[in-house]
């Protein structure tokens, strides 16, 4: 299996638990701590030369994540923390069981409270504390609203969809290379359940709408 670019500076040396994945195209910096059955995607930038950052228990960083913090400062995401495609953490904390939306913006010593939502391309500015189960959007970001059962048990099973990501890649992934053609009767994913919340919501008459 191919590792990830793992590289100390300072003689500090990033630590990654073995129940974790994380993609070689990844890059972790000196003081980075990835705890249990976490997940970092490809293109993911941990770069820890100048605060700590510190993945806990079955958080996913997906691809083209980047967290930094100023000297002195932790960059945390707790434990089931979900942080979308794109999204950049500065010396910030993010609750447990929150999930920061793609392309978000999470400035220095912000709180997320557990389990609230950043929505997409969301900028939040420094020193925001978010109450916990708000959604939270905007440019800068406002709380909107509390969340609906509909939306947090959506949000659950994403996490938990991303946790078996991290045994899948594990397990499976692999470098390889490309077929020159579409096979016949090419097998597709069976993610039962999994679907944009958009989706969800149509096939719930009456449910919570933004």
């Amino acid at each position: 299996m191919n590792r990830p670019r793992v590289f100390a500076i300072d003689g500090i040396i990033p630590v990654v638990d073995p129940s974790s994945y994380v993609h070689p195209s990844a890059v972790l910096i000196g003081d980075v701590i990835v705890g249990p059955g976490c997940y970092v995607g490809p293109c993911a930038s941990l770069r820890g030369d100048f605060g700590r950052l510190i993945l806990e228990r079955g958080v996913n960083v997906q691809d083209t994540c980047v967290m930094h913090g100023f000297p002195g400062s932790d960059t945390i995401v707790a434990e089931d923390g979900h942080i979308g495609h794109g999204a950049v953490l500065h010396g910030c904390r993010i609750g447990r069981n929150a999930l920061v939306g793609m392309n978000a913006v999470i400035m220095d010593n912000v709180v997320v409270g557990e389990s609230s939502i950043i929505a997409a391309c969301a900028f939040v500015r420094a020193g925001m504390d978010v109450p916990p189960r708000s959604l939270v959007a905007g440019v800068p970001a406002k709380v909107m609203r509390r969340l609906s059962e509909q939306e947090m048990a959506w949000k659950v099973e994403g996490t938990l969809t991303y946790q078996e990501l991290t045994q899948r890649s594990l397990a499976t992934l692999v470098e390889t290379e490309a077929l020159s053609a579409v096979e016949p009767d090419r097998k597709r994913f069976d993610l039962p359940g999994v679907q944009p919340l958009i989706e969800l919501r149509k096939q719930t008459p009456g449910s919570d709408r933004q």
